[in-house]
């Protein structure tokens, strides 16, 4: 249920989410809670998935269609890319003529890189938003403020999560994973040399989502880059609760950080902290695109 009526001078966006895995599921859940997105589509290509069972529970019409059933009952607003990389270059040709905002969770290189905290506010301006991946919405807003403090000449990060967070679509795109997130740190760090690595662990109990950060620099002062890796966990905390940092060090030519991130509310399980963090940066870009 909404916690509120829609004013009566306010504007619902309608929008669709194509794709019915984890990532969907949860997005069907956060879209759900939004008081300014309309969910009027939740579309996969397995009528019997969980993902469209608990969208149908919840009052929402789905479709086994897949992207085909989304131009057909289109036009949308915002659009949610929850699917794989393979099939996103595709989805893009085939919603870039009906005018809506494409918002792709899916590890590609295409479209405008957006991370909330660090360029949000370039979001509105372009139709195609690119969110990288969990780790890179982790660890890019550490980096970024690191990386105003000095020149990193290495940045190094290891993502851990519970392999029961990481559905199939995850699991086929763990190259393209590496790949996008090197590519968006070296955008917004300006550091050429970066090397990502991803663990899936089956640990039980199931561990929490955790992204370790090595960078190495020149000469830089430790109090200015404590205080804005501060605040830049303070700016994720606003649309990801679940999100701290729990080590840092800062040595001379050499900054060590963890972050954690704990799924808070919702039918995520705490593990599942990286479909939290991707899912509550996408609804925060779409409610931010009115």
């Amino acid at each position: 249920m909404k916690e509120r009526p829609m004013a009566a001078d306010e504007q619902s966006l309608r929008v669709a989410v194509l794709g019915a895995g984890l990532i969907g599921v949860d997005l069907t859940d956060k879209i759900h809670q939004s008081q300014k997105l309309e969910l009027a589509l939740v579309a996969g290509r397995d009528r019997d998935s969980l993902g469209l069972r608990r969208a149908a529970e919840m009052g929402h019409s789905t479709t086994a269609g897949g992207i085909r059933a989304v131009l057909d009952t289109g036009p949308f607003d915002v659009v949610f890319d929850a699917t794989n990389a393979d099939s996103h270059a595709e989805h893009w040709a085939a919603l870039r003529p009906t005018g809506t905002t494409l918002i792709d969770l899916t590890p590609t290189e295409l479209g405008t890189v957006i991370v909330p905290g660090v360029n949000s506010h370039r979001s509105a301006a372009h139709r195609h938003v690119n969110l990288v991946s969990c780790g890179g919405q982790a660890a890019i807003p550490i980096l970024y403020a690191i990386s105003e403090h000095c020149t990193p000449t290495y940045i190094e990060v290891v993502s851990t999560g519970a392999s029961a967070s990481a559905g199939r679509a995850t699991r086929l795109n763990l190259d393209q994973y590496i790949a996008t997130t090197s590519a968006a740190i070296r955008t917004f760090t300006g550091t050429r040399d970066v090397k990502v690595m991803v663990n899936l662990s089956p640990a039980r109990p199931a561990p929490p989502f955790r992204v370790a950060m090595t960078v190495l620099a020149g000469s830089f002062r430790a109090a200015p880059i404590r205080t804005s890796i501060a605040a830049a966990a303070q700016a994720v905390r606003a649309y990801t609760p679940g999100f701290k940092v729990t080590s840092l060090a800062v040595d001379p030519g050499r900054i060590s950080a963890a972050v954690e991130v704990t799924a808070c509310g919702g039918r995520l399980p705490p593990h599942a902290g990286s479909v939290d963090i991707i899912n509550a940066a996408a609804v925060l870009l779409a409610e931010q695109s009115r």
